[in-house]
């Protein structure tokens, strides 16, 4: 019964995971384990909001065992699960005046939003954010090649990553931002991405460089 998809990079899959979960719906702020309640028969039938019983599940205790037995999830990914639920729990016991730069670093590589650090810790997304600045903590752009190497790639799919610690690309000369579309939803269609595609091509007639975010 799905009718899309999200696709989100990252060189972790937790990081890669609560990216495509805050695509799908603004207002979830990750993997989140107070969205719904345990219960078993939810996580035997897969839909699309089984992932969120599934972090209540590990959030009361459940084994990645019992989880692997209840809804076939190959326990790799459940594990994986596991330490964002894991480190969210870690995260609740400390306050925020106690955070280092070496947990928040970590909780930006395991995919954390500044508001999933801040709701984590009973603080402000703003008050993260300027405590990550202050950390010089900041994430790296890095390049995927869409053409396996086979020729030089001109055109590039760049996606944002803490996991890093050099840029693939540097951005020299002053460029033009155009803000993507966003996911696809229902009533959504391609004719916004050709919006965004048509904002390029015009920019780039006038000798500007420029640059798309999607979020």
């Amino acid at each position: 019964k799905s009718v899309g998809e999200v696709m989100a990079v990252g060189r972790k899959f937790e990081e890669a995971f609560q990216k495509a979960l805050r695509m799908v719906d603004e207002t979830v702020i990750g993997f989140d384990a107070y969205v719904k309640e345990v219960n078993d028969e939810d996580l035997k039938e897969p839909t699309d909001k089984r992932m969120f019983v599934l972090a209540a599940a590990l959030r009361i205790g459940y084994s990645v065992d019992k989880l692997y037995d209840l809804t076939k999830i190959d326990r790799w990914f459940l594990q994986k699960m596991k330490n964002i639920v894991d480190y969210n729990t870690f995260l609740q016991k400390v306050a925020q005046a106690d955070l280092t730069k070496a947990m928040l670093l970590r909780a930006k590589q395991i995919g954390f939003s500044d508001k999933q650090i801040a709701v984590a810790v009973k603080s402000t997304e703003l008050a993260i954010r300027k405590q990550r600045k202050d950390f010089d903590i900041s994430p790296f752009v890095k390049q995927i090649d869409t053409v396996a190497a086979e020729w030089p790639a001109s055109t590039n799919y760049l996606y944002l990553t803490y996991n890093a610690n050099s840029h693939d690309l540097t951005f020299k000369e002053e460029h033009t931002m155009v803000i993507g579309s966003g996911v696809y939803r229902i009533g959504s269609s391609v004719e916004f991405d050709w919006c965004a595609v048509g904002c390029l091509r015009e920019l780039r007639k006038l000798n500007r460089k420029t640059i798309m975010v999607n979020y």
